[in-house]
């Protein structure tokens, strides 16, 4: 059975305001969602477009997903 989750690959906290730039959860969210009831996610997934509406729009850092397609790219492979 997998479990929904709604990452993106944008692995990045914004300082402000302690969302995910991807996802709009927070790293307590993000570390404890295989152990939350489906009820809970569902709880938590309802709240995150408005979360993502108050996060900065760009990460300060390099993403894992830049950093993932930067290290393809390097490699020459895809």
């Amino acid at each position: 059975m997998s479990i929904e989750s709604p990452c993106i690959l944008v692995c990045s906290m914004d300082l402000k305001t302690g969302y995910c730039f991807g996802c709009g959860r927070t790293r307590d969210e993000i570390a404890g969602w295989i152990d939350y009831a489906p009820e809970t996610r569902r709880e938590v997934m309802a709240d995150l477009p408005s979360r993502l509406e108050t996060v900065e729009r760009r990460p300060r850092r390099e993403t894992r997903r830049q950093r993932m397609a930067r290290e393809k790219q390097d490699t020459g492979t895809g």
